[in-house]
């Protein structure tokens, strides 16, 4: 359901794979596109995940038909860069993964590659406030997993897969 609710807001899963991508190809070499997207689907299984989605993606929705009270209606129409809300509640996703996924996140949120960008650029024609965030926390907590699978072995090419904690 949450692929679904990010579809609706212009967002596919091979977005966030393509990002996923280039942010660990460089230290894991051999990675496919196809490992970062079954990645991205293994963060967006995760109840908490799916929750950060749901409560996200409805209070942008939320904003953009003018239906939340003020002062929170402007502040989250405009992305207000003191509200911060947006950041705390994405956290959430990238704390599954550890440290890692946090400093993914930072830099994901700075620099808005991608997807992420794309979204964020669509400011007075949509409301994105909180989607841009849970974007970059997705694809960080992505790359994070395979980054864990890779150390502990888990990160094989082939069919053979080991059990992993992290799934």
């Amino acid at each position: 359901m949450a692929i679904a609710w990010l579809a609706r807001r212009g967002v596919a899963v091979e977005d966030l794979a393509a990002l996923v991508y280039s942010v660990q190809h460089k230290y894991i070499p051999r990675l496919t596109l196809e490992d970062c997207r079954e990645s991205v689907e293994q963060v967006l299984e995760k109840r908490e995940v799916q929750n950060a989605v749901f409560t996200g993606l409805s209070l942008d929705e939320l904003a953009e038909k003018g239906m939340l009270s003020e002062p929170l209606s402007s502040m989250v129409r405009s992305d207000d860069g003191l509200y911060g809300i947006d950041e705390v509640l994405a956290l959430s996703i990238v704390n599954i993964y550890g440290s890692i996924g946090f400093t993914n996140f930072g830099y994901l949120d700075k620099m808005k590659p991608g997807i992420i960008g794309r979204v964020n650029e669509k400011k007075g024609e949509k409301v994105n406030t909180f989607l841009d965030d849970l974007l970059a926390a997705i694809v960080a907590a992505a790359a994070a997993r395979l980054a864990h699978r890779e150390r502990d072995g888990c990160l094989l090419l082939d069919e053979n897969r080991p059990f992993c904690p992290l799934d």
